[in-house]
């Protein structure tokens, strides 16, 4: 059972949680910034071991938007390998399942983030129907909200 356990431990594949925050005709989305220009995130992250992936998507919500959030239905899941994607130069050993939620703000009280990425320069509301003008992650994700 040893050899099992290791195995598993070498493999790092990570859950992450994500928010789908929309009010009105608008979504809430991370500002991030790398070499190229800006780019543009659904708040969320890693979860931790121990925690339900509610409890880490209330946790990031706080870290990087500085605002609780109501937890309602998953919207989306989708499958992140690295090495597959644009981003693959440092992305290469990532492999995560993200998990898409659509989330309602408990209150417009904007308080700091405890704790944003490290490529996290503040956050801004879109409208959902401009969506495709910007750079915003994940690409087809996109087309989906503004379908929902």
């Amino acid at each position: 059972m040893g050899w099992l356990v290791e195995r598993i431990g070498t493999m790092n594949i990570r859950n992450s949680a994500k928010a789908i925050i929309i009010n009105g005709d608008k979504v809430l989305l991370t500002k991030n910034q790398d070499r190229d220009e800006y780019f543009y995130l659904f708040p969320g992250g890693g979860q931790e071991h121990g925690e339900t992936i509610h409890t880490t998507l209330l946790r990031e919500c706080i870290e990087e938007i500085g605002m609780k959030v109501e937890i309602r239905e998953l919207l989306h899941i989708r499958e992140y390998i690295g090495k597959n994607h644009e981003h693959s130069t440092f992305d290469f050993n990532v492999h995560q399942v993200e998990y898409y939620f659509i989330c309602n703000l408990v209150n417009a009280i904007h308080k700091t983030p405890t704790k944003p990425d490290s490529h996290q320069v503040g956050i801004e509301w879109f409208l959902i129907n401009n969506l495709l003008e910007y750079r915003v992650y994940p690409k087809e994700l996109r087309k989906y909200i503004i379908k929902h």
